[in-house]
Formats: C-alpha cells, structure tokens, sequence
C-alpha cells in the first residue's frame, strides 16, 4: 500500500503535517469514503490551534471505519524482487 503525507498551516498559522494517507485509484471502491473523511480530518485542524503538530490518518480511520474495511483498505501488497 502506497502512502503519501500532506503538510499545511491552520488559519492560526500552526504548521500541521498528516501522515498515512492511502493512495486509491478512482475506481476503487473505498476512494469515495477516504477523500469524504479526509476531508472532514483537515477541516479538524484547520481553525483551531492544536497540541501536536502531526497525526496519523491511519489512527483516525482505525476509529472510524469497521474493522474488517479497515483490514481490506490497508491490506500490505507483497511486491516481487523489491520492487
């Protein structure tokens, strides 16, 4: 599973970095549900100061989501020869 990570600063202007955002093509049937609940993830962050400056959206969706979803979305591919 590919990963990426997004950094911005708050409207107080508090840099916030969010790790472990899992990359979907648009045909997968989970790509709806990550970007709705990125989104509100971001919106969390971005009017008030907050006490950590990175969170982990992996963390977030563990919460969220049913476990067995959870399980499926971030199922670990094995990659031949390293690559």
């Amino acid at each position: 599973m590919l990963c990426k990570s997004l950094e911005f600063r708050n409207a107080v202007g508090q840099k916030i970095k969010i790790i472990d955002i899992p990359v979907l093509e648009k045909n997968n049937r989970f790509y709806f549900m990550i970007q709705v609940r990125l989104q509100l993830f971001i919106s969390i962050f971005y009017t008030k100061p907050q006490p950590k400056s990175c969170y982990s959206f992996r963390e977030y969706l563990k919460r969220k989501m049913s476990w067995p979803d959870f399980k499926e979305l971030y199922r670990i591919l094995e990659f031949r020869h390293n690559a």
